[in-house]
C-alpha cells in the first residue's frame, strides 16, 4: 500500500465500466425482493404452498442475505473484490434459475437461500469499489450513481413484477436475471482490477464465531417476522429475542478478542461510523418503511393492482432522479453534517405528510409526499455514506461497508415489523372509535367514512338493519386501516427527524480527505 498523491488520477473509461457491471448485478439483487413479492400469490398458487408458508418465499431471502453482507468485508480479503463479485453474481444467476425450475416448495426455498446469501454481498461490495476504485473527486458520482440504483429497484420492483406475471409467468421473474448476470459476470473478469486472493486469511476463521453470528441474525429476523401478528409477549418471540442477544453478545465478545477478527466491529468506535450507521439505520426504516406502506394502503384500502400501485410508486424514483445531479454537485461543496441534516429533515416532512390519508385518497394525494421523499433520498444516502466510509483506510473499507448496509437491512426489518404492530393493534381501536362516533350521530364522521347523509340521517336513533351494517362495515374499516396507518407514518417521520440529533456527535469537516490510503482492492 502507497500513500495516494495530492492529486489522484482519475478512473478511466474501463474502470467506469467496470464498477457499471457492479452496479448491474446490485440492481438485480435489490430488484429480485420486489418482483418477487408482487407475484407472491401467483407462486403460491402454482407450487400449491400453504397460506402459512407462502412468506418463507421472502424471509428465506432475507436471512441469507442479512447473514452474507456483514461477511462482505472477510470475503473480500479471502477472494479479493473482484472475484468475490464474480463469484457472488454468478451464484445468484444459477440460483436464479434454480427458483424458476422448482417444482416444489422445498427446492424453492433451498435456491431462495442460496440466492439472497449471494445477493447480500452484491450491495455493500459495489458501495466499497465507490471508494476502492476511485479518486476522492469522483466517489461523489459513483456513489449517486451506486445510490440510485438501490433506492430505484425498490420503486420500479411493483410495477415490474405484476407486469412480468401478467404478460409471461411466475418463472420469468426469476429467469430476467440471467442475461444480465451472465453478462455483468463476464465484464467484472475482463474489467475490474486483479489481485492476489488471500487464502490464509479463509484457514484463520472464526468457524464458532461465524455460527453465532448467523444464529444471532437469523433468529432477529424470524422474531421480527412474527412478532407482529404473534404479540411481542409470545414464547416463541421471546425466546428468539433472547437466542438473538445471547448469540449476538457471545459473537461480539469473541470478533473483538481475534484478530483479524470475521467482522471488524472495532469500527464502530469510530464517531463518524457510528453515526453514520446510526442513520443509516433509520434511513432503512424510512425506505422499507414507505415502500411497504404505500402498497399495503394502495391495494387494502383502495384496492389497486400490483401493476397500478407500480405506476403510482414510479413518482418516488422520477424525483430521486430529477435530484440526483442537484446531490452530486453540492455532495462536494457542502459539510456533509447539513446535508445530511437537510436530507433527513425533509424526508421526514415527506413521510409526514403522508400521515393525513383517508379512505379516499389515491394518485392525486400521494403525488406531493412523495416527490418530498424522492428529492429528499439522495441526500439521505450520499453524505451519510461518506461520513461512514470517505475517511476510512482501504483496508477497512469493506468491513465498513458491510457493516454500514446491515444497519440499513436492519433498521428495514425492524421498522416493518413496527409497522405491522402498529397497524395491528391502531386498526381495531380506530374501528371502535368510529363506529362509537357513528352510533352517536357524528355527521363528520359520516362523510369520512363515506356513508350517504340521507342513508345515515335516517337511521340516528333508528337500530341497523343487516343489510345497512353489511355495505357500512368495509367502509368502517377501511377508514380505520387508513388511519392505522396514517399513525404508522407518523412513527417513522418522528423517528426520522430524531435520527438527526445523532449529527451533533460528529466532528466538523467531514470531508474525504486526499491523503486516504489507496490500495488496490
Amino acid at each position: 500500500m502507497t500513500a495516494a498523491p495530492a492529486e489522484e488520477k482519475a478512473a478511466g473509461p474501463l474502470v467506469w465500466a467496470g464498477f457499471a457491471m457492479m452496479c448491474v448485478g446490485m440492481f438485480m439483487a435489490i430488484l429480485d425482493i420486489q418482483v418477487v413479492a408482487t407475484s407472491l400469490p401467483t407462486i403460491q398458487s402454482a407450487l400449491g404452498i400453504r397460506p402459512d408458508q407462502m412468506s418463507w418465499v421472502q424471509t428465506a431471502y432475507l436471512i441469507a442475505e442479512i447473514i452474507a453482507i456483514p461477511l462482505t468485508g472477510f470475503l473480500t480479503r479471502v477472494l479479493t473484490m473482484r472475484w468475490l463479485f464474480v463469484a457472488a453474481v454468478s451464484v445468484f444467476t444459477l440460483a436464479s434459475i434454480g427458483c424458476a425450475a422448482s417444482s416444489s416448495f422445498e427446492t424453492l426455498i433451498a435456491w431462495r437461500v442460496l440466492q439472497g446469501f449471494s445477493g447480500g454481498t452484491l450491495i455493500p461490495a459495489v458501495f466499497s469499489a465507490v471508494f476502492l476504485l476511485f479518486p476522492a473527486r469522483q466517489e461523489a458520482l459513483a456513489t449517486t450513481i451506486a445510490g440510485v440504483l438501490a433506492v430505484l429497484a425498490p420503486t420500479v420492483g411493483p410495477i415490474a413484477g405484476g407486469w412480468i406475471t401478467s404478460t409471461y409467468s411466475w418463472h420469468w421473474l426469476f429467469l430476467i436475471n440471467v442475461a444480465p448476470g451472465v453478462i455483468s459476470a463476464v465484464g467484472a473478469v475482463v474489467l475490474l482490477r486483479k489481485a492476489r486472493p488471500d487464502w490464509g486469511s479463509a484457514r484463520a476463521v472464526d468457524l464458532l464465531a461465524l455460527v453465532l453470528m448467523g444464529l444471532a441474525l437469523s433468529s432477529l429476523e424470524i422474531a421480527l417476522k412474527e412478532a407482529p401478528g404473534r404479540g411481542w409477549t409470545s414464547a416463541l418471540v421471546l425466546s428468539l429475542l433472547a437466542t438473538a442477544a445471547v448469540c449476538g453478545a457471545t459473537f461480539a465478545w469473541r470478533t473483538l478478542r481475534r484478530s483479524p477478527p470475521i467482522v471488524e466491529l472495532r469500527t464502530l468506535a469510530d464517531p463518524r461510523f457510528a453515526v453514520a450507521c446510526l442513520l443509516s439505520f433509520v434511513l432503512g426504516i424510512g425506505l422499507f418503511g414507505s415502500t411497504y406502506l404505500m402498497p399495503v394502503f394502495l391495494a387494502l384500502v383502495r384496492g389497486h393492482s400490483a401493476v397500478e400501485i407500480g405506476a403510482i410508486m414510479l413518482v418516488t424514483g422520477v424525483a430521486q432522479l430529477a435530484t440526483a445531479p442537484l446531490a452530486v454537485f453540492l455532495e462536494r461543496r457542502v459539510d456533509a453534517r447539513l446535508l445530511a441534516a437537510a436530507g433527513f429533515v425533509l424526508f421526514a416532512i415527506g413521510l409526514a405528510m403522508s400521515s393525513q390519508q383517508d379512505a379516499g385518497t389515491d394518485f392525486k394525494e400521494m403525488f406531493w409526499p412523495q416527490i418530498v421523499r424522492g428529492v429528499a433520498i439522495m441526500f439521505c444516502l450520499l453524505p451519510p455514506t461518506r461520513l461512514a466510509l470517505g475517511h476510512l483506510p482501504a483496508d477497512r473499507i469493506p468491513d465498513a461497508s458491510g457493516l454500514f448496509n446491515l444497519m440499513r437491512n436492519l433498521g428495514g426489518a425492524i421498522g416493518i415489523a413496527l409497522i405491522d404492530t402498529v397497524i395491528y393493534s391502531r386498526a381495531p381501536e380506530h374501528g371502535r372509535l368510529i363506529a362509537d362516533l357513528l352510533r352517536k350521530g357524528d355527521v363528520a364522521t359520516a362523510k369520512l367514512v363515506g356513508i350517504p347523509l340521507d342513508l345515515f340521517q335516517a337511521q340516528i336513533g333508528q337500530p341497523v338493519d343487516a343489510d345497512t351494517e353489511a355495505m357500512v362495515r368495509p367502509m368502517v374499516e377501511s377508514l380505520a386501516l387508513a388511519q392505522a396507518i396514517n399513525d404508522a407514518w407518523l412513527l417513522v417521520a418522528a423517528l426520522t427527524l430524531a435520527a438527526t440529533l445523532g449529527l451533533i456527535l460528529v466532528a466538523r469537516g467531514a470531508r474525504p480527505s486526499l491523503d486516504r490510503v489507496v490500495a488496490h482492492p
